[in-house]
C-alpha cells in the first residue's frame, strides 16, 4: 500500500483541491481527515467549476472511494446541500462516499456560539473565524458532554439526546446574550425533527471508516489523504491564536484519519509561488501597496468559503521551510506561477529580523512574529506569460531560477508546477515521477 498526503504549507488556499482531483485517478481512496466547512476547495474541469467544502475532491472520479474521517466536523445541512448540488450535475455521490460514524456534527447552536462567544478579538484583532461553528464544535468535542456524533443520528436514543442538548444549549446561550430569535431556531421541538431528517438521508453513508480504511491499507490499496486549511493554521503548531481548531499540518493526518504512520509514504506540500492570508494575524511578507493589490487581482485572491479578499505578500521561505519540516514533506507543489509572470522583479523572504537579530525560525508568540521584519532577497522576474506551459522546458530560465531558489531555501525539491486553474495547467517534474505521481 502507498499512502500520499496533500498538505497546505501556508495559511490555506494553496489550491490543494486541484491537486487532489488531478491525482485521484491514480489512487483507490481519497480521505479527508480534518477541518470542516470553513475550508473550501475549488476544482476546475474544463468549463465546469466545483466548489467543495465537506466532500473530498476525489468525488469527481466514479472509481475512487471517498472517506470523511473522525477528524472532520460536519454540518449535515451544508453537506446535504453540497451532495444535492453534485447529484444535480451528474456526480454520483451516494455510491462512493462514506462518512465516519465517529465524526462530530456542527449543530445550529455552534453557529450561534460563534457569533456570540467568538465575536471577541485578541488585542483588537479578529482571530479569523468564518462563523460556521467550527471552533465551538471542536470545543464540545473535547468537552464531551454536549457533543453530537454521526453515530448518534442512527441510535434509538437520538431524539432524547438531541432534545437534552438543545435545552442545555438554549439555557447557556440565553445567559450569554443570544437573541430570542436565534434561540427559537434551536428549540428542541425544531431540532429533533431536523436531526431525524438528516438521519434519513445520511444513514446509508454513515460507516466505520477507520475499519474500512485499515482494511484497504492491508489490501495494498493506494490512498490519498486530503488536508484542509494550511499548516500555519495548525492549532498546536501554527501562528496561534490566529489559527484553526484542528491539526492542519502533516502531524494531524494519522489522528484525524485513524491510520498509523507506517501507511504513509509520501507527503506533497502545496504552496503558492507567493503568500496569502485571510483574516487577522501576523504576516511578515504582507504587501500593503500596489504590488500586493496586483497579486490579489491577478490571482483572484478571494476566499472560496467566505469571499473575503486575501492579504498578499512575497514568498516566505522561512515559514514554508518550517511547515515542510513539520509535515515531513517529500516534494513541493508550487502553485500560481502564472500570477508572478507579470513582474520584472520578485522578492523572497530568506530570514527574519526580530528585535535587531537575524533569525531563521517562526516564533511561537504572535507578537514576536508581528515584530519580525522580512529579510528579502531580490530575484529577476520573467515578465512573460507561462499559462501555456505544459512541461518544465516551456518555462523561461528566470522562472526556473526562481523555482530552484525556493528548493534551496526550503530544502525540498519541487515535484509539481501549476500555471492556471485547469487540470491541463499542471506540470509534473522528474521529481514527481520518482514518487509515482506524474
Amino acid at each position: 500500500m502507498s499512502g500520499t498526503c496533500v498538505i497546505g504549507l501556508q495559511w490555506g488556499d494553496e489550491a490543494k483541491g486541484k491537486l487532489v482531483d488531478l491525482l485521484a485517478p491514480q489512487f483507490d481512496c481519497v480521505i479527508r481527515y480534518q477541518g470542516g466547512a470553513n475550508a473550501g476547495h475549488t476544482v476546475v474541469a474544463g468549463d465546469e467549476v466545483y466548489k467543495l467544502h465537506h466532500i473530498p475532491s476525489g468525488i469527481l472520479h466514479a472509481d475512487v472511494q471517498n472517506f470523511i474521517t473522525p477528524g472532520v466536523v460536519i454540518n449535515p445541512t451544508t453537506m446535504l446541500h453540497e451532495i444535492d448540488g453534485l447529484l444535480a450535475r451528474g456526480i454520483n455521490v451516494l455510491d462512493n462516499l462514506k462518512v465516519s460514524e465517529r465524526a462530530h456534527l456542527v449543530m445550529p447552536w455552534h453557529m450561534i456560539e460563534d457569533a456570540t462567544i467568538n465575536a471577541t478579538s485578541v488585542r483588537g484583532e479578529s482571530i479569523g473565524t468564518t462563523n460556521r461553528g467550527i471552533g465551538p464544535c471542536y470545543r464540545d468535542k473535547v468537552g464531551r458532554t454536549h457533543a453530537i456524533r454521526m453515530i448518534d443520528l442512527i441510535e434509538p436514543s437520538r431524539d432524547e439526546r438531541i432534545a437534552q442538548v438543545a435545552e442545555q444549549k438554549t439555557t447557556t446561550l440565553r445567559q450569554l446574550g443570544a437573541s430570542d430569535e436565534d434561540l427559537q431556531t434551536i428549540a428542541p421541538e425544531k431540532m429533533v425533527p431536523l436531526a431525524a431528517a438528516w438521519a434519513e438521508r445520511l444513514a446509508p453513508m454513515i460507516a466505520d471508516t477507520t475499519d474500512m480504511i485499515l482494511d484497504s491499507a492491508e489490501a495494498n490499496q493506494r490512498m490519498l489523504f486530503e488536508g484542509a486549511q494550511g499548516a500555519l493554521l495548525d492549532i498546536d503548531h501554527g501562528t496561534y491564536p490566529f489559527v484553526t481548531s484542528s491539526n492542519s499540518s502533516g502531524v494531524g493526518v494519522c489522528a484525524g484519519a485513524g491510520v498509523p504512520p507506517k501507511w504513509i509514504d509520501h507527503v506533497l506540500g502545496v504552496c503558492k509561488a507567493y503568500s496569502t492570508r485571510v483574516g487577522g494575524g501576523p504576516f511578515p511578507t504582507e504587501l500593503n501597496n500596489e504590488t500586493g493589490e496586483k497579486i490579489r487581482k491577478l490571482g483572484n485572491e478571494f476566499g472560496t468559503t467566505t469571499g473575503r479578499p486575501r492579504r498578499c505578500g512575497w514568498f516566505d521561505a522561512v515559514a514554508v521551510r518550517y511547515t515542510a519540516r513539520l509535515s515531513g514533506v517529500t516534494r513541493l507543489a508550487l502553485m500560481m506561477m502564472d500570477v508572478l509572470a507579470h513582474f520584472e522583479e520578485l522578492q523572497i523572504c530568506v530570514a527574519y529580523e526580530l528585535d535587531g537579530k537575524e533569525i531563521h525560525r517562526v516564533p511561537a508568540h504572535a507578537d514576536q512574529l508581528r515584530r519580525c521584519k522580512p529579510i528579502l532577497e531580490t530575484i529577476s522576474g520573467w515578465n512573460t506569460p507561462v499559462d501555456h506551459a505544459r512541461s518544465v522546458d516551456d518555462f523561461p530560465p528566470a522562472a526556473l531560477a526562481y523555482v530552484k531558489r525556493i528548493e534551496e531555501l526550503v530544502g525540498v525539491p519541487v515535484g509539481v508546477l501549476s500555471v492556471g486553474p485547469d487540470r491541463s495547467q499542471t506540470i509534473f517534474t522528474e521529481e514527481a515521477a520518482v514518487l509515482g505521481l506524474a
